[in-house]
């Protein structure tokens, strides 16, 4: 009897578990639903004028705790930065940007129709992939990790080697690879896209004609890209009200972070946590790459050297696995990596060694432990559910 009983319930449990795989295949529609007025893409794009450090800002809000003394830390040679240079993009349309985030959602930009951008770029991943390569259209895996999409606006480089500095080119490479979406060239993407009966009123109200080219599409998802923007973490928060707001352990972390113990911030920098690739900046020869010790030797040499780009640190908590092949599945590992398993590479990051040997930071358990704390406030609040940067494909 109890045998009997046991086999129902475990029947019982695959036949939900396939309704719920179906329910997941069938909540994906043919068509988007888009809402009657286009979201203000345009409104988020004026919050990036202001992506610098408040006047109000008052550095002694970072003292550490009176429990935990740090006597190099110092705060006020931080650099926060600005923006300087955006790549390629002066302005963001509503229509256009309503018709790039229809483009990034459609599996049909894929050579068999079954991968979206946002297959490897999910948004409750802050649109990274939350795997250490990403599957392509043919089952095959990429050679790379899938990077975060979020804040690209502030970046002047993208890809782990830098290779290009447009958002359009980073729209184009992907659906071209033939390992990601497989397209051919963009004209058989522009064949296909005439013949999908949504696309006219959408190339209509973004462009006032509903032809499709190459150019309008890049254009489209280069500004639904460059809209995914966020400031809303619990650090920015602390920032902008110049209060307290941050628990011990975060202010410790946040010490340490800013500390020359650590020098974090010396490749994170500025509010976006990101390489300083800008004109004048410590990574501008680079191109925002660095060798940080991953090997001694690389079967992927990035930019060269074993260089590869510094991503910004923002939703960093969301993003894993990290690094260009996806090879440390926790913020932890990557912490451990930093503190005492650098290896000595000739072409090793100058703020990574010491007369030519790697620093250990000799961290203790309670300074990793802050470490991964503060990082965890520079999570948006809202990015990962944020209607306007949803899947107009699931509903």
């Amino acid at each position: 009897m109890k045998t009997t009983i046991l086999r129902i319930a475990i029947f019982s449990a695959i036949v939900l578990g396939i309704l719920a795989c179906n329910k997941d295949i069938n909540n994906y529609h043919d068509s988007p639903q888009l809402p009657e007025v286009a979201y203000d893409y345009m409104q988020i794009m004026a919050q990036t004028d202001d992506f610098k450090l408040p006047p109000a800002f008052d550095v002694n809000m970072f003292a550490p705790t009176s429990s935990v003394v740090l006597e190099d830390f110092n705060i006020t040679n931080i650099n926060f930065g600005s923006i300087e240079n955006r790549p390629n993009i002066d302005i963001v349309n509503n229509d256009v940007a309503t018709l790039g985030r229809v483009l990034f959602y459609d599996k049909k930009l894929s050579k068999n129709n079954s991968i979206s951008c946002a297959s490897c770029h999910k948004q409750h991943k802050a649109f990274a992939d939350g795997t250490a390569l990403s599957e392509g259209f043919g089952g095959k895996k990429t050679t790379r990790n899938s990077m975060s999409l979020v804040n690209p606006i502030m970046n002047n480089s993208f890809f782990w080697d830098s290779r290009q500095h447009s958002l359009k080119q980073l729209t184009f490479e992907p659906i071209t690879n033939h390992i990601e979406m497989g397209i051919e060239d963009m004209q058989t993407l522009v064949y296909k896209l005439e013949n999908v009966d949504y696309y006219a009123n959408l190339f209509e109200n973004a462009f006032g004609d509903n032809n499709v080219t190459p150019e309008k599409i890049a254009e489209a998802m280069s500004q639904f890209v460059a809209s995914i923007f966020t400031r809303d973490s619990k650090f920015d928060e602390v920032i902008e009200n110049s209060s307290a707001g941050l628990s011990g352990l975060e202010m410790h972390g946040m010490a340490l972070f800013f500390s020359d113990r650590t020098n974090c911030s010396g490749c994170h920098s500025g509010l976006n946590f990101s390489a300083p690739d800008v004109p004048g900046g410590a990574y501008q020869q680079s191109e925002g790459t660095a060798n940080i010790g991953l090997e001694v030797e690389y079967a992927d040499n990035g930019k060269g050297s074993g260089k590869f780009k510094i991503p910004s640190l923002r939703n960093i908590a969301l993003t894993g696995p990290y690094m260009h092949d996806g090879r440390f599945n926790t913020l932890r590992e990557v912490l451990e990596h930093y503190n005492e398993d650098v290896n000595p590479h000739t072409h090793l990051d100058s703020k990574l060694k010491e007369n030519g040997t790697p620093i250990k930071m000799n961290l203790t358990e309670l300074d990793l432990d802050a470490l991964e704390a503060f990082l965890v406030t520079l999570t948006s609040k809202s990015i990962t559910t944020n209607p306007m940067y949803g899947n107009p494909f699931q509903y």
